[in-house]
């Protein structure tokens, strides 16, 4: 098997330390094959240990598989923590200094959802996901700087949603998703004076293995979504890695608060108006997968 086809320049984060939050699966996942094929030490950090396990040999294959390219291939680590246990978090951060002497970067990417209408949503199901979206990437982002990052300098990337429409179906997690935009603009101000840059991407519906935590209806839906979008498809988890990793490289060095909308420009319309749009006779939109062990195909069957 092949390793990562990343679009950035071999070793570019060689001997940076990064920490990705929900490294188990999904964008995580995809992020974390990404940056570990440019040179990184990438730690995992998430709630089963079996999921980190798997990505993390499945990185040390990739490594030993890649032949002479092997050389720019970083290694992997991984912590068992819930992003929601403070006490865990700060004692998982202290750790990986301790042992790797700083962290360059956080990817925080940890969270989670389900469908539901806002009159059903109890007051425990919305605290639940905002603390596993807002209140858990806050308490990560915080401990990094703390830790290292005040004194060294570092970057933050959030991953948020694309919900600048409200999110109708899921306002626990657009509530969230929201605050977290704004605590990325309010962190970049405070903490860029110490040489740290925090921004976010704020992904659309993405063909991952997030779509398969949700019963088949929802998925159903979804996949139909991209059919309503102006690229008529979904996002790939290698689209959403390369831009999270741009935002970590010296290339976006003056940006800082920022939010990147990676949604193919379905943030400037409804699915109303998609839906009255005529269907092109050939699709002409490129699609970017370099993630190797993507199974893109099988995730968009219905």
């Amino acid at each position: 098997m092949s390793s990562y086809q990343s679009v950035f320049a071999p070793g570019l984060f060689k001997d940076q330390v990064i920490v990705i939050t929900g490294g188990g699966s999904g964008i995580g996942r995809c992020t974390a094959h990404e940056l570990a094929s440019l040179g990184a030490t990438v730690v995992l950090m998430g709630r089963r240990e079996e999921k980190l396990q798997e990505v993390v040999a499945e990185i040390e294959a990739d490594s030993k598989e890649s032949g002479s390219g092997g050389s720019y291939y970083g290694r992997a680590d991984y912590r068992v923590a819930d992003i929601r246990d403070e006490e865990r978090v700060i004692e998982a951060i202290a750790d990986i200094v301790l042992q790797h002497g700083r962290i360059h970067a956080l990817v925080n990417n940890a969270g989670g959802q389900f469908p539901s209408k806002v009159e059903d949503i109890s007051k425990n199901g919305f605290q639940t996901v905002v603390e596993n979206n807002l209140v858990g990437g806050f308490v990560m982002a915080r401990e990094v700087y703390k830790a290292t990052m005040k004194e060294h300098g570092g970057n933050v990337v959030n991953i948020t949603a694309d919900c600048n429409n409200g999110f109708p179906g899921m306002a626990h997690t657009g509530a969230a998703r929201a605050g977290m935009e704004n605590f990325t603009k309010t962190a970049a101000w405070e903490w860029g004076r110490y040489g740290v840059r925090v921004n976010a991407v704020a992904p659309g519906i993405v063909a991952s293995s997030g779509l398969a935590t949700y019963d088949p209806m929802t998925r159903k839906k979804l996949l139909m979504a991209g059919e309503m979008m102006p690229a008529r498809r979904l996002c790939t988890e290698a689209e959403v890695s390369a831009s999270i990793v741009f935002l970590l490289t010296p290339a976006a060095a003056f940006i800082n608060g920022e939010t990147l909308h990676v949604d193919g420009g379905a943030q400037f319309g409804s699915s109303h108006m998609y839906m009255q749009l005529p269907r092109p006779k050939e699709n002409n939109v490129e699609l970017y997968d370099g993630f190797h062990r993507s199974n893109l195909d099988e995730l968009l069957e219905e």
